[in-house]
């Protein structure tokens, strides 16, 4: 009877687990319909050869954990930003057939970017985050995206950093001087030039401190005539 009474109890606790589980993703806050709404496109879903790794839905990131929920799956992007990204994607595959574009992270909620600014200041990091407070950055407009360079195995083409790398190395003003002083290979630079080059030609603007981010207007242009990504 010992043994009945205990597996009643454990079948309790598994059912009872199993429905917080549900009950949270429930409850969770439905990103992609958001997004759809607000007109955003699933820039993947309109080519396709572009693919996406949604870093921030892992914890394979800057804060180290998990900041998207099992909600958000796509990369999302203002109409005139995907249109851009797509003309990147076209000119890319016409000079280098093997190549395609890997997005790591496109728009993103506000509410995000405030989880990121207080691990910025907990972390002295606040130079590498847009300040939520100040109407955060155009990452939260879906004019910005974070991107690299895959190759047709799915590799990723080495930058000399990895993604979201808070440091000099990083830095897109400084290539020539990581390179003199062999903090940067040969490859990794001609790699991000490259990238940016493509960007660039697409109607993107790179920033100084990430060689990832590429901008699709200015932050005073997204203010004023797009909508803010908020629930």
């Amino acid at each position: 009877m010992k043994y009945i009474r205990l597996s009643v109890v454990l079948y309790l606790c598994l059912f009872v687990s199993c429905g917080n589980a549900q009950n949270k993703k429930a409850s969770e806050y439905d990103w992609d319909a958001k997004m759809k709404n607000m007109g955003l496109i699933d820039v993947c879903f309109w080519e396709p050869s572009i693919q996406s790794y949604l870093v921030y839905k892992t914890g394979d990131n800057f804060t180290g954990k998990p900041l998207y929920n099992s909600k958000l799956t796509k990369a999302w992007l203002h109409p005139r930003a995907a249109k851009m990204l797509i003309r990147a994607q076209d000119l890319l595959k016409k000079e280098r057939p093997g190549l395609s574009l890997l997005i790591y992270d496109a728009a993103r909620p506000i509410e995000v970017q405030q989880k990121m600014g207080e691990w910025a200041k907990k972390t002295n990091n606040e130079y590498y985050v847009a300040d939520p407070a100040k109407g955060g950055g155009l990452h939260n407009y879906g004019m910005a995206v974070d991107l690299t360079l895959v190759d047709e195995n799915g590799e990723w083409l080495p930058m000399g950093t990895p993604f979201d790398f808070f440091g000099p190395e990083s830095h897109t003003d400084k290539e020539e001087d990581l390179l003199k002083k062999r903090r940067i290979s040969p490859s990794e630079y001609k790699n991000r030039k490259f990238l940016r080059r493509i960007m660039e030609e697409a109607g993107f603007k790179p920033i100084v401190s990430e060689w990832w981010h590429f901008n699709a207007c200015s932050r005073e242009e997204a203010r004023e005539k797009y909508l803010l990504i908020d629930r």
